[in-house]
């Protein structure tokens, strides 16, 4: 039976280790900026790196706890990410907190910067990650929350647990009445 050369399975792996297209490979998160802020808007933005933040991003080693995202002459900085020095680096190795340049279109810069510039909002980024092996960051225009409005947050998070875990033991209890009949 003659089989068409497109609809026969592909010989090798070939996709080993690499992500399908679309998809991120997360390399780090801000959690708590999802806690500490009202997100209003994201952005996804290139991010300018170096050869040996690049390796040392790809071994998974990245934080973004205490970074933001400047604005500054027409152009977005992502300021105090932590990419730790490549351990197999040499004399190029990069410093671990230096300023980053984010690639984006000039419309959105424009419209980061007057929306940052009211009172309350800030641009924080959100997670660093893979995307068709280049590195990207998730940022968010974003507001911060008041006290009381974390407490409702948390109270709404934990809220949403209990019920979704009563639910679970209902259908458990089913399942068991259904398989003792």
């Amino acid at each position: 039976m003659y089989v068409p050369k497109e609809s026969q399975p592909k010989q090798g792996g070939g996709t080993q280790g690499k992500t399908k297209d679309g998809q991120r490979k997360i390399v780090a998160q801000n959690k708590k900026a999802r806690h500490d802020y009202a997100i209003i808007d994201v952005y996804e933005a290139g991010i300018v790196l170096t050869g040996t933040e690049v390796k040392s991003l790809r071994q998974g080693r990245a934080s973004l706890a205490d970074g933001f995202v400047q604005i500054d002459g027409n152009e977005a900085w992502l300021h105090n990410a932590h990419i730790p020095e490549y351990t197999q680096g040499s004399w190029t190795n990069h410093s671990a907190r230096r300023k980053r340049k984010l690639l984006l279109h000039r419309e959105e810069i424009d419209k980061l910067a007057s929306k940052s510039e009211e009172t309350g909002h800030t641009i924080v980024p959100l997670v660093l990650y893979f995307k068709d092996g280049r590195a990207k960051a998730e940022i968010a225009l974003a507001r911060g929350k008041k006290e009381y409005d974390k407490r409702q947050t948390l109270r709404e998070k934990q809220d949403r647990r209990e019920s979704d875990r009563v639910i679970a033991a209902v259908k458990r209890q089913e399942r068991g009445q259904v398989r003792g009949q």
